[in-house]
């Protein structure tokens, strides 16, 4: 008996050891996720890696890029053919911006790993999402990144601090009723009350302007710094605004004019911290004051149910989000969310065979998204989620930058039923008129990098109202024009009257 026991316990260690070896065996895949707050990934990589050893073929290893350091790490990445990273989020509005990064050949085209391996996948996420992915990249027409499936429709809205708002004697309703150029009343008895040290608008600039011009993002555009723009309908979204279907210099319209002007404004006042105004502590900044609570009104851009997620992250406020149009579909929101596969990775194979899981797999998305159970969250009567508030301090990902979230569990803060009620709201938005339209910048490459570097040194300053618009704005629209502006929008808007005539 005793040497029957003894030869089992050898084969035991045997196969323990074998299999030891042939995880260790196994490639490590990197990926570079964006807008993470991850300090301590072990537990869940350790778990996510014995999930994913027989499934892909491989090793995670994840680099968690912040909303402040993501642009650089993953466009050096790319451009250096790093292979240290296999893959990448990238998106319409990114610094790898999908569409222009697809062309100059740094991302993978999928089409025929889909064909092989993406069953799973294309079962997982809608055609529509499919299409949407489906451009003209450096090898042919073709899918180059796996389209996250997250909120496929756009809605900005102001983050308001209800709490604070209530204290001040104001309601919801105010806020809407006062609206952006009405707002320098609340912000002064704020600041009244909390001090000097205290910025009552928390502004993504950005998002700011074009939520008080209804402007919106052209995909194609140059991705750090917004040239072009359509101009939405507020009254209706699936109608034409007042532009029509015309591409215009954002920075040229009495729209712009308007909004930089008053943002000046606030900014002279003490309403808006000046961090927000300089590159490379604005989304930081931006971030941490939103975490905190400590604001009165903000910007975002809105996710069903962003409410809830404002919850988890424990502000310590009400929260709440007044929209300033009706949620509507174009293709920056259709691209809002992917994952591409580095050009240089020498691992294309299992780097799919991962997208296609994480896309499809409730197991391995709860795990990247939502920790590990009994660590960073338990479960309650009903089956849904309830966060660890201590554990999900350090190991909060970006859902919407992930992948397919339709597949995760409803957590309590969202009750049972929110991913369907999400699918739902989604559903009902309307499209833009030019919903599909994509610029190929190719042909004013040249311009486009020119403009760029314009637009750098002027308008993140102008939207945040950091210098005076009646001297700086002149200027910014002359260095424009001299960049070659004209050639830009000429171009933009004869690809969009070919795309609307077909």
């Amino acid at each position: 008996m005793k040497k029957i026991l003894s030869i089992m316990l050898a084969l035991a260690m045997a196969l323990s050891l074998c299999s030891f070896s042939q995880a260790a065996d196994l490639p490590v895949i990197t990926i570079l996720f964006h807008g993470s707050n991850v300090s301590d990934d072990t537990a869940v990589l350790e778990r996510v890696n014995e999930y994913i050893a027989d499934k892909v073929g491989a090793k995670l290893e994840v680099v968690w890029g912040t909303w402040g350091d993501f642009d650089d790490k993953a466009t050096n990445a790319l451009t250096t053919a790093d292979s240290d990273i296999d893959m990448v989020f990238t998106c319409s509005w990114s610094a790898d911006e999908y569409n222009s990064f697809a062309k100059k050949g740094y991302f993978v085209k999928l089409d025929d790993l889909i064909e092989e391996y993406g069953a799973d996948l294309k079962a997982a996420i809608p055609e529509s999402l499919m299409q949407a992915a489906t451009i003209e990249g450096a090898e042919g027409k073709g899918i180059y990144a796996v389209n996250g499936f997250k909120d496929t429709a756009t809605q900005n809205t102001w983050d308001v601090n209800v709490t604070l708002l209530s204290e001040l004697g104001y309601t919801l309703e105010d806020v809407k009723n006062l609206g952006f150029y009405g707002f320098g009343e609340i912000f002064a008895k704020a600041k009244e009350l909390k001090g000097d040290s205290f910025y009552p608008f928390l502004v993504e600039p950005m998002v700011a302007e074009r939520m008080v011009t209804n402007s919106i993002i052209i995909a194609g555009d140059a991705g750090s710094v917004n040239l072009l723009s359509l101009y939405l309908n507020p009254d209706d979204v699936s109608a034409e605004g007042a532009y029509g279907n015309t591409i215009l210099n954002k920075f040229a319209t009495p729209e712009y004019a308007a909004f930089v002007e008053k943002m000046h404004e606030y900014y002279e006042a003490g309403y808006i911290n000046p961090a927000l105004a300089v590159a490379e502590t604005s989304n930081d900044t931006r971030t941490n004051a939103q975490l905190t609570g400590d604001y009165l009104i903000g910007t975002q851009s809105y996710a069903y149910g962003y409410e809830y997620a404002a919850d988890v992250l424990s502000r310590g406020i009400e929260v709440a989000f007044v929209p300033c149009t009706d949620a509507y579909v174009d293709t920056t929101a259709s691209q809002g969310a992917m994952v591409a596969i580095n050009s240089a990775s020498n691992h294309v194979e299992e780097s799919f065979k991962f997208l296609a899981l994480l896309n499809s797999d409730p197991t391995l998305m709860t795990l990247l998204n939502y920790g590990v159970e009994g660590i960073h969250y338990t479960l309650d009567e009903d089956g849904l989620v309830v966060f660890d508030e201590t554990a999900r301090s350090t190991y909060s990902p970006w859902t919407n930058g992930m992948g397919n979230v339709t597949i995760l569990p409803d957590t309590q803060s969202e009750g049972k039923g929110f991913r369907e009620a999400f699918k739902a709201y989604y559903a009902g938005a309307k499209a833009i008129p030019a919903l599909g339209y994509v610029f190929d910048n190719s042909e004013v490459a040249n311009q486009m990098a020119a403009l760029s570097n314009v637009a750098a040194q002027y308008a993140l300053a102008l939207d945040c109202g950091a210098i005076d618009p009646a001297t700086e704005l002149p200027k910014f629209l002359e260095a424009l024009d001299a960049a070659g502006m004209q050639a830009y929008l000429d171009a933009a808007n004869a690809q969009l009257d070919n795309y609307l005539s077909k």
